[in-house]
């Protein structure tokens, strides 16, 4: 057997909300291989939503592919609550979502007003006895194909974490590699001896990786293994535990980071529904905003004298970049 991790990010551009970085673990025999996956349990997953709807198939697929505001949330929900119930995870309400993707996101959401206190029942746009159907025939045919699901796992960077990275690593898009890269660590450590296969999407159009990898396993010698723009790969590691990082274009087009999309998405939407209802409660009729550059400059200055008035940080509230 080996171990097949994918890694994705929601909130890389947003002024507001927090960045969202998620990684999934899979089981599946020697040889598959990530882009294998699908395929391999076409029975009970699809990329297409439309094949899973009103059936025991559930769709995973890029996050951009399942959600948009006029679509809502229903097919990122019946896919993760398929997969969480893999993982003996059964959320009821906001919270518990956070808890069982990103708990360490919970002390930090503490400090930032439009989260300390906040809390719905979810799923928000499905039924959830409905989805609670859907975690046996899907754990059944992993089951059939030899797949298991291992781990799924979030880290949210918050504005004020957000601001403290760039002023740490210089840019954005330094900031992503070396929280994916840390998450990716982390996952690997308490896998058993056997080869493990990273699948990253491609980091603000960088192409070399190797001194990253370097930093965040100082212990192995980084082997490159071709670098540029399509894909860029990397082995290192013992003969029993090799690991091979695959920093490639359209990662998502491999299962493991297609549900790691859809878990980044998910949060972020769940934070930002917090962040808008917030707001909204103190300035009824406020339109809504998704965060990104040119709309969160109108909802900026449509808050600025409320902010001043409730004496909430610009640190806590604005992503520098």
């Amino acid at each position: 057997m080996e171990y097949l991790i994918g890694t994705d990010e929601a909130g890389y551009a947003p002024n507001f909300g927090p960045l969202v970085i998620s990684a999934t673990v899979w089981e599946a025999p020697d040889g598959v291989r990530g882009e294998d996956l699908f395929e391999r349990l076409a029975p009970v997953i699809s990329e297409r939503p439309e094949r899973a709807a009103g059936c025991p198939r559930v769709a995973i697929a890029d996050s951009k592919a399942l959600y948009s505001p006029d679509r809502g949330l229903r097919h990122l929900e019946r896919g993760l609550w398929a997969t969480l119930g893999l993982l003996d995870h059964r959320p009821r309400c906001w919270r518990d979502v956070w808890q069982a993707l990103a708990p360490d996101a919970i002390e930090p959401m503490r400090c930032v007003p439009w989260y300390a206190d906040y809390d719905r029942p979810t799923p928000l746009d499905c039924d959830g006895e409905d989805l609670a159907l859907l975690a046996e025939p899907l754990r059944a045919g992993l089951a059939a194909a030899g797949v298991r699901l291992v781990a799924m796992r979030s880290r949210a960077v918050f504005a004020h974490q957000f601001n403290d990275l760039i002023e740490q690593h210089g840019n954005k898009g330094a900031a992503l590699s070396h929280e994916t890269l840390a998450l990716a660590a982390r996952m690997i450590d308490p896998l058993p001896p056997a080869p493990v296969s990273v699948i990253c999407d491609k980091h603000g159009g960088r192409n070399r990786y190797g001194d990253l990898l370097a930093e965040h396993f100082p212990d192995s010698f980084i082997e490159v293994h071709g670098e540029g723009g399509p894909r860029s790969t990397y082995r290192f590691g013992p003969a029993d535990r090799r690991i091979q990082f695959t920093f490639r274009v359209r990662a998502e087009a491999c299962l493991p980071a297609a549900l790691a999309s859809m878990a980044s998405k998910y949060l972020r939407e769940l934070a930002m529904r917090a962040f808008n209802d917030y707001w909204r409660g103190h300035l009824p009729g406020l339109e809504p905003t998704a965060g990104y550059p040119v709309d969160a400059k109108r909802f900026r200055a449509a808050i600025a004298q409320k902010q001043r008035q409730l004496k909430i940080d610009d640190r806590i509230l604005w992503r520098q970049r």
